[in-house]
Parts: structure tokens; C-alpha cells; sequence
């Protein structure tokens, strides 16, 4: 180990020129960086000679006080090093993927009488298979697998037969109703399925299908024609050819800035599952940071489709599929594609990494019009909605980098008067929302967007004032999309059809569909009350119950 205090410190250490993994230590002598390298010495070098550093890399060396080392026997056991070294410490200045969306997979338990469930992880106790990026389509298909081969559901093993029993959607194996070989046979028929050779279970389907109508059996049939109907839907929502019978991944990267833009394409038995979107700071060999880091916590396909090279030589290329292959327990090989339908996959990544640019493009041009401190990452917008002088309530909705962030959408029902007052009800419930983030020490947004003109922007603005807050507001009215600043006393016009008003107007309706949502259930919520029946206690008989 040696001790960095300042860049010439490195001058005359004896950092070995070996293949190994090298750790960075904090004053607090915490592991805030572990990095690989074939030779230790010009790779922690390259970070104090380098002229110019990405943003990150230059607060990482801040904080470097200690650099420690381990040496080994090739690049392959530096990576595996490596990526233990990330998962026991979790440094701070590591890419971490940890917050990344996770998709879910249809699994089959390994026991006697497997079981359908969904999985979030895989696991050696699961057959899994997917994962699946739309969940309606995963739902779609495992209830339709569990109806088809009746498999179990249920954690236990029963003494009775359960509903699902008596409504043909299990063979309750767990009372004897039918053997371990017959089950197994449902089970291998299941995994062909899932596996996507629908062809041989439409045959079975079809076959039973016309059996049921010669015998007369007409409800049976038309629920074996409904089954096929939604196997062929499933089949259609598949924009890959079925030919391909092994799995790939597409990546493809894009720097803007101190940023890395990333999307991910599953590509499984030929399907194409969707996609994934990463937005990481930029660091030395980002790229390969970044699959070190994606395929710790992912299914790691056959092949890796990549849009340019992370990898200087092809040793260093030999190496990084070694060490996924060594994870995977199976040849892993990366790709970068110049032609055919591989090329396709790669364009079809990119463009739709372009889409996220022009999303961020739209962020740009809201701070450039509107001429805001900052980019408008985090934005929430309020509308209020009410029928009459009744249920008078108000919906807030926030987006990040563009998109809904609906787990902390919010509701608020109107306290402070009853009535219809817009104004107020703005005032009331800009008040509450930023007055509980200032107690919680949470984060505040960095653009306020009201649904309304100048009189709801004035509202908002007071109530921030009396919170001695300074947030960036606007009102966006629906009539001609004209935007309101709390400054102006014209509201100021932009094509309704460029990028910025585009997100400003699908933020608005969002904001207005959720309150509407809000409005309706109140409505219902008293309706049922007020047609509720409650037992006189005297006679006994059932009344109206009395307003609330």
C-alpha cells in the first residue's frame, strides 16, 4: 500500500507492472474505488498524468488518500477480483446499477410437483425464463400457460383440492389426482411453451378443439378457440424472427457530456423483450464499467451485441468474455455487428437511444425558452378538480428526466374551505406539498407547472413566497397552450407541436387525468355511502344512512 497526498507521491511508488486489481482508500481508510488493470502501474498512473478527467474521476481523486493492490495471474482473474471486490464494498465512485428497473420472469420450481410463480431474480432453485419487459404480456401468458397445463400455483401441497382444482385450472397433484409422470409431462409440455415453440401446443389446442365440437362439447371448444386466439395475439406482439434459437443482448452506448447514455435489448429465442435505459457519469472505460457492472445482477445471453468496441486490444476483448463466460457457465461471445439482421438489431438500439435525446433535447429547450437556472430534471405540476362546490380536490404528478414518476404522485383533498375557489384551492395545496418537503428536508423541484392562467400562477406564487421559497413557475392554460410566468403580464406563445410544449402538454394531461381519477372515486366513495343500508336499532330494518 502506498500513501497519496499529492500527485508526485506516485512518482516513486512501487505499484508492480503485474495484471491485479487495484482498491482507492478514503481518509476514513473506506474502499471508494476498486478498478482492474493488466498492469497495475500505467493504469493507476493514467490517473494522475491525464490532462483532462471526466467530472466524476476528478472528485474520485479528491478523495484518494491510499491505494492498495492484488496482484494475479491473468486479466480473467482480475475481473473476477474485480467484481467480487464491487459486491463485498460497494465503493462509492463504482458504477452501481442497483436502482435499475427489474424485470420479472416466469419461473418453474425444481420439485417433485413444480410450480408456476413470478420471479424477479433468478436463482439454481428456479427454471426461469424471459425476463419480460411489458407485465401484461407476462401475465397474459402465465395465466394462460396455468389454464392450458394446469399447474400448480399454490406454495403448499394441500390434503383437499383447491378452487383451482374444481375450475380446471390445476390437476391437483397434491391429492393424487394424477401421477408424478403424468404431471411431468404437463410440466415438459409448459416448458416447451415457455421456451416459444407455440407451434406444437396450437396443434394440440386446434385437435382438442375440433374434438370438443364433433362431441358437441361447444363451451369447451369455444374456450380452446379463445386460447389459441390469445396464443397467436402473443405471437404477433414479437417483432423479431423465430428463427434464432439462442439469446442475445444489444447494447449500445452514446456519450453527451459527463454522461454515458446506454439502452439494453433483450433478444430471447428470437423475441425481442424491450428495453432498458441507463444514464451513467462518465469515467475511464465507462463501457466496460458499465457490463461488469449491468451483467452482476442480469441474465448474461450467448452473444452481446455492442454499437462500438469497449476494448483496446483482443486480449483485453478475450478477456472480458472469459470472465462472463465464467459467470454465465456457458461461451458468452461480444459482437460488433457490420452487417445483416445483426447490424439491424444494432440500429433499431440506436434509434432508440436517439428518442432519449430528443426527450433530454425537450429539457434543454424548456431551460433555454423559459430561462431557467437549471435543467428541469424533476418537475411537478398540480390541477385542481371539482364538481360544483362538491369534492373539490386536487392532483400533483411528477416527472424525472421526462418520465411519470408515479410512486410519488400525490392527492390532496381541499381542507381550508368549502366551495369552489380555484385560487385558494392552489394556494392551499402548493402550501401543503412544499411545506412538509421543506420539514423533511426532501428534494424540491425544478420547475412548478400549474394548470391554469395568470390568476392560479399568482395563487402558487404567493404560497411559495410564504414559504420563502423562489421555485421556477409556470401556468400552462389549456385553451390556446399558452404559458404563464408569475413576472409576465402576457402569456407567451411557442409551437404547440415542438418538443419542449409536447412534454409540458403530456405533463398537463397527465396532471389533469389523475385529479379527474381522484374527483370520481370521492364521488363514488359517497354515493355508496349515502346508499349504504344501516339497521334501525328499534325496529331493526334497514335504512338510508345519514350524510357525512
Amino acid at each position: 500500500m502506498i500513501k497519496i497526498t499529492s500527485p508526485d507521491d506516485f512518482k516513486n511508488s512501487d505499484i508492480p507492472t503485474a495484471p491485479g486489481v487495484y482498491l482507492y482508500r478514503n481518509e476514513a481508510d473506506e474502499i471508494i474505488y476498486v478498478g482492474k488493470a493488466k498492469n497495475l502501474r500505467n493504469r493507476v498512473k493514467s490517473y494522475f498524468s491525464s490532462i483532462y478527467q471526466p467530472t466524476k474521476t476528478r472528485q474520485l481523486l479528491l478523495h484518494i488518500r491510499s491505494i492498495d493492490w492484488v496482484i494475479v495471474n491473468n486479466e480473467v482473474e482480475a475481473l473476477l477480483l474485480e467484481n467480487k471486490l464491487i459486491k463485498q464494498h460497494t465503493p462509492k465512485y463504482n458504477i452501481n446499477l442497483k436502482d435499475a428497473k427489474t424485470y420479472a420472469y416466469i419461473a418453474l420450481t425444481r420439485e417433485t410437483f413444480p410450480r408456476i410463480l413470478t420471479s424477479r431474480k433468478v436463482s439454481r432453485k428456479l427454471e426461469s425464463f424471459g425476463p419480460y419487459t411489458d407485465g401484461y404480456t407476462r401475465r397474459d401468458l402465465q395465466r394462460l400457460v396455468t389454464k392450458v397445463y394446469k399447474l400448480r400455483t399454490c406454495k403448499n401441497l394441500h390434503k383437499r383440492a383447491c378452487l383451482n382444482y374444481h375450475i380446471h385450472q390445476c390437476s391437483a397433484p397434491c391429492t393424487g389426482k394424477v401421477t408424478p409422470e403424468e404431471y411431468n409431462d404437463q410440466v415438459k409440455q409448459a416448458r416447451d411453451f415457455l421456451s416459444g415453440n407455440y407451434e406444437a401446443t396450437l396443434k394440440m389446442l386446434n385437435k382438442k378443439m375440433q374434438i370438443a365440437s364433433q362431441t358437441t362439447q361447444f363451451e369447451t371448444a369455444l374456450e380452446l378457440r379463445n386460447q389459441i386466439a390469445s396464443i397467436r395475439l402473443l405471437t404477433e406482439r414479437q417483432i423479431v424472427d423465430n428463427e434464432r434459437h439462442y439469446d442475445q443482448d444489444v447494447m449500445v452506448f452514446r456519450q453527451v457530456g459527463e454522461k454515458m447514455l446506454t439502452v439494453q435489448m433483450g433478444v430471447r429465442k428470437g423475441v425481442l423483450l424491450g428495453k432498458k435505459e441507463f444514464s451513467v457519469d462518465l469515467q475511464p472505460q465507462v463501457e466496460q464499467e458499465f457490463l461488469k457492472a449491468y451483467y452482476t445482477s442480469n441474465q448474461i445471453p450467448r452473444e452481446i451485441l455492442l454499437n462500438k468496441p469497449c476494448w483496446t486490444e483482443p486480449k483485453e476483448k478475450a478477456a472480458l468474455e472469459e470472465f462472463l463466460a465464467q459467470k454465465r457457465l456457458a461461451p458468452v461471445s461480444l459482437t460488433v455487428p457490420k452487417r445483416a439482421d445483426k447490424l439491424a438489431l444494432v440500429q433499431l438500439a440506436e434509434k432508440n437511444l436517439e428518442y432519449s435525446l430528443e426527450t433530454d433535447s425537450a429539457l434543454v429547450d424548456l431551460q433555454n425558452n423559459l430561462n431557467l437556472p437549471r435543467l428541469p430534471k424533476v418537475i411537478e405540476c398540480f390541477d385542481i378538480s371539482n364538481l360544483g362546490t362538491e369534492h373539490v380536490v386536487s392532483g400533483m404528478v411528477v416527472f424525472k428526466n421526462a418520465k411519470p414518476d408515479k410512486k410519488n404522485y400525490r392527492k390532496f383533498k381541499i381542507k381550508s374551505f368549502t366551495g369552489q375557489d380555484d385560487f385558494a384551492a392552489i394556494t392551499e395545496v402548493v402550501n401543503r406539498r412544499y411545506k412538509r418537503q421543506i420539514e423533511e428536508h426532501a428534494q424540491l423541484p425544478d420547475l412548478v407547472v400549474i394548470d391554469g392562467g395568470l390568476g392560479q400562477v399568482h395563487a402558487a406564487k404567493t404560497a411559495l413566497e410564504k414559504l420563502g421559497l423562489k421555485l421556477p413557475l409556470i401556468g400552462l392554460a389549456k385553451e390556446r397552450e399558452e404559458i404563464y410566468c408569475p413576472d409576465d403580464t402576457t402569456p407567451r406563445r411557442f409551437d404547440k407541436n415542438s418538443r419542449m410544449m409536447l412534454l409540458l402538454r403530456k405533463i398537463r394531461d397527465a396532471t389533469h387525468d389523475f385529479s379527474i381519477g381522484y374527483n370520481r372515486k370521492r364521488r363514488e366513495i359517497k354515493i355508496r355511502e349515502e346508499f349504504k343500508p344501516k339497521k334501525d336499532r328499534r325496529k331493526g330494518a334497514p335504512v338510508e344512512s345519514e350524510d357525512r
